[in-house]
């Protein structure tokens, strides 16, 4: 009689549930999905009711040869992928994959939210099957994904330039980037004054008091001249306290973290990307070593769910009163209501035991799985403890038929903000309690100052994902994702935290709205999400779903004039080709955007460019090596391609010479090569010999001509890690020079 086998995800879930079945289960990871649809071919059937062609991961084949093994020996199979569309959708494919091996076996799907012993026990006293809703709505959006991207990318190639792609989600996130971007660059700031006054009364600390209130109605002035008719009719006149009012505030704390609450305040309160955020997540969920043994320390980190299991509530509310005193606990329990019920099955992320304090599990976490733990354990017990009170007070000082007022609050009581200190709390003036009513205040100082209206502040990763949550587009699984893959696709780039739209960006986003609006908008996407839900609660038949998108877009493309959408994207310059006069225009390359004739096939005159931050055009100037070409005497100078630098000869196209570009260092494995530089594929650059084929030596980190102090070899390579920074390595005996 064979053990039973639980199959996982992950190695590091595997060791956490196997130190609570005490050896009697045999565990298992696929280490994530174990097919997908094919990366070169579509690999969908549309004729056929979508059916989609699965094929293995190479790189899974070992594994998937020791799951089958397993599974032969064993009486029951436990698929206990993760609790998600993802995890679903992973248990699936074992099962499909695996069908041979488990034929006449009891096959169960377990799921759990935490990887406890008793979620666990839970999850398999209490097994079910695969819920097959929920795999049809995750093949669903795996196939509208790779419609998109085989139907798009393709014609983004045709009129932009090679290589480029376009996403269902990630599209309609740089939409985002650019018409906010196009906001900005539109934005006209329109000028305002306020009135403010510095006051005091003997020795009582001065506060400062804005305009409230003049002739009867809330001021707006556009000028300096008009704000300096205001404070010359004053200057003269007394300022008196015409009342107080004093009030009470209590500031909640708000509900513990979802997917894209904790990404935005790991990114505000700890400077961490979503990627890096999730990853975090990911450890402390699976298990961390413990003196114990490995223990998952938060719940299922990918939720837009808030609930919280009553039995976690009523620990931590014990927690709070042990630790911090029964009158810190809320009088009620808190629980907090979902926008919708998308994925309820879910917690929000909370510590699996409140009592695994930060400072007590200090030691067994990296710095950076502290920080994350610790505000997720601080946001959840805050949860429960009782509000922050404020006691607020105002001061309506008058000047004739002049209003001025005062405001202020102090903290009466912290409550939950004695754990969770990141809440924003705005004071106010700091006014001291002795200011009374009908008080004469005298004028430290009485000024206007000058005030723009500004533009919208760009996106930051936190930002964005905020926008995208709110407007229903992705879902907790696919944020970080979204983020990475338009920056990856440089289609935008990070400048002080801050997307901006790169030219390409700009380009793909215009010619996207321009022929799929109604695909790359909000509301489309956000009703698609939607339409992915009731896929898995089955209010929707998911094959009738993909045949109306694929119909609705093959409809938009067949629309599409090539000729005249691709000069659409052509800028026009006000620069003239020095060869034959006509206009120079802005047109895509393999290489990015570059500058050619407007007269082109007649005039082949092109340039490469740069753009300053004004967006003004200066042409790139060859760098001339000061040798001439052996085969027609001209100027060689230096060009750079698509696979990196290389020296031609400046009379192209009529003289196409070339020789490879080398770094002035030998080559270490033969008498006469030098090493050149090259850029593969993917834009990174690497270093070979100039006799390749012949030598094939090659290296991914660049050789520069300081011969090593230790074995005296010829050069040293450039290297460069989180720890030493940048630094130079000797190739042949390691020694490192800073």
């Amino acid at each position: 009689m064979g053990k039973n086998l639980i199959i996982v995800e992950s190695p590091a879930k595997a060791k956490t549930i196997s130190k609570f079945l005490q050896n009697k289960y045999l565990i298992k990871a696929s280490n994530g999905h174990i097919r997908d649809l094919p990366k070169k071919t579509f690999g969908v059937d549309p004729a056929n009711n979508f059916k989609a062609k699965y094929i293995i991961d190479p790189a899974k084949k070992k594994v998937i040869s020791t799951l089958k093994t397993a599974a032969k020996e064993a009486d029951n199979i436990y698929l206990a992928s993760d609790h998600d569309r993802e995890g679903e959708a992973i248990a699936w494919h074992l099962a499909e994959v695996l069908k041979k091996e488990i034929k006449d076996k009891n096959v169960h799907r377990i799921i759990f939210n935490e990887i406890t012993k008793d979620a666990i026990r839970k999850a398999l006293e209490n097994p079910g099957k695969i819920d097959e809703k929920k795999v049809n709505s995750q093949q669903a959006r795996r196939i509208l994904d790779r419609i998109v991207g085989y139907n798009i990318s393709p014609i983004l190639w045709k009129v932009v330039t090679k290589n480029l792609s376009a996403g269902r989600v990630q599209s309609v996130a740089l939409r985002i980037i650019c018409e906010r971007e196009e906001k900005i660059l539109n934005f006209k700031p329109v000028e305002s004054w306020n009135v403010s006054a510095e006051l005091f009364k003997d020795d009582l600390t001065a506060f400062k008091a804005a305009l409230k209130k003049w002739k009867g109605k809330k001021p707006d002035f556009k000028t300096k001249e008009e704000a300096e008719v205001l404070l010359t009719s004053i200057e003269n006149e007394k300022f008196v306290i015409d009342s107080e009012k004093r009030s009470q505030r209590k500031i909640n704390p708000g509900p513990p973290y979802i997917t894209s609450t904790i990404q935005q305040d790991a990114a505000r309160i700890l400077n961490f990307s979503a990627k890096k955020t999730m990853m975090i997540a990911q450890q402390l969920y699976e298990g961390i070593e413990l003196d114990k043994g490995s223990v998952g320390l938060i719940t299922y980190m990918r939720t837009d769910s808030l609930r919280v299991a009553s039995e976690a509530v009523t620990r931590t509310r014990q927690m709070i009163s042990e630790r911090f005193g029964s009158d810190k606990v809320n009088p009620k329990s808190r629980y907090f209501k979902n926008k919708n019920s998308a994925q309820d099955a879910h917690e929000a992320i909370r510590p699996t035991d409140c009592f695994y304090t930060p400072e007590k599990i200090k030691q067994y976490l990296t710095k950076d799985q502290l920080k994350l733990y610790t505000i997720i354990w601080q946001k959840f017990i805050a949860s429960q403890m009782i509000p922050a009170k404020l006691n607020n007070k105002e001061l309506i000082i008058i000047i004739g038929k002049v209003v001025f007022n005062a405001t202020g609050s102090s903290i009466e009581n912290k409550g939950f903000l004695e754990v969770f200190p990141h809440t924003m709390v705005i004071l106010g003036e700091k006014i001291d309690d002795a200011y009374q009513e009908n008080d004469v205040l005298e004028i430290k100082e009485l000024n206007s100052k000058q005030h723009f209206t500004k533009p919208p502040a760009r996106y930051t990763e936190a930002l964005l994902i905020k926008e995208l949550e709110s407007k229903g587009i992705g879902r907790p699984s696919t944020y970080a994702a979204i983020t990475n893959t338009i920056r990856s696709r440089k289609y935008v780039f990070l400048t002080n935290k801050r997307f901006h739209p790169t030219e390409l960006g700009t380009t793909v986003n215009k010619f996207l709205v321009s022929n799929f609006d109604e695909f790359f908008n909000i509301e489309f996407t956000a009703e698609m999400e939607d339409s992915l839900d009731k896929v898995m609660y089955g209010d929707v038949e998911w094959h009738e779903l993909l045949t109306k998108y694929y119909e609705s877009l093959h409809s938009l493309i067949s629309k599409i004039d090539y000729k005249s959408a691709k000069q659409s994207l052509v800028e026009k310059t006000d620069l003239k080709c020095e060869k034959c006069g006509n206009a120079m225009i802005l047109k895509w390359g393999r290489n990015g955007q570059f500058l050619a004739c407007s007269n082109y096939p007649k005039c082949k005159n092109i340039k490469n460019f740069t753009k300053n931050s004004a967006g003004k055009i200066d042409i790139l100037k060859p760098e001339t090596l000061g040798r001439k070409c052996p085969e027609c005497n001209s100027e060689l100078i230096l060009r750079e391609g698509r696979f990196g630098k290389f020296i031609a000869c400046s009379n192209f196209p009529k003289c196409k010479y070339t020789e490879p570009y080398t770094i002035g260092v030998k080559c270490p494995d033969c008498e006469d090569g030098e090493l050149t530089e090259k850029k593969n594929k993917k834009g990174k650059y690497f270093y070979s010999c100039s006799n390749y084929p012949e030598c094939k030596f090659i290296t991914n980190n660049k050789p520069v001509a300081i011969k090593c102090p230790e074995c005296g070899n010829h050069f040293m390579e450039e290297k460069k890690n989180k720890v030493k920074g940048s630094f130079k390595e000797c190739p042949s005996c390691k020694k490192t020079v800073y």
